[in-house]
């Protein structure tokens, strides 16, 4: 009896989002419509109905801090979107997370590593 063998391939291309051994932890939770985010992004948690979006510096329903950083790419565009993956814990390269309006690095470091994400910098072979 012959066996049909079927071979695969595809290309692994790294974001290098992830810079370090530090164990990850992930958080599931609804993104707001309207986002459109891909991953790296820096999210807040809005307080009242807990749902994550972009963190801006001037928003003021709770998600102006940092949260977590969005895992994958996720289109919210039209509806809220569950089951969305955040980091809440490890160690991630400052140089490919993604900022909302008004943030910088200064402003989101404290934050998130108050919130177990440690952003670190490029560091030369």
């Amino acid at each position: 009896m012959a066996q049909s063998v079927f071979q695969t391939s595809e290309a692994y291309e790294p974001d290098k989002l992830i810079a370090g051994l530090t164990q990850i932890a992930t958080w599931n939770g609804v993104l707001i419509a309207g986002q459109n985010l891909k991953r790296g992004a820096v999210v807040g948690r809005i307080t009242a109905s807990g749902k994550v979006t972009l963190s801006a510096s001037a928003s003021s329903d709770g998600s102006q801090v940092p949260f977590g950083i969005i895992a994958d790419d996720y289109d919210a565009s039209a509806v809220d979107l569950g089951n969305v993956g955040v980091y809440v814990k490890g160690e991630f390269n400052e140089n490919a997370v993604i900022l909302g309006a008004g943030h910088n690095l200064a402003s989101v470091r404290d934050p998130l590593r108050d919130a177990g994400i440690v952003l670190k910098g490029s560091i030369a072979a």
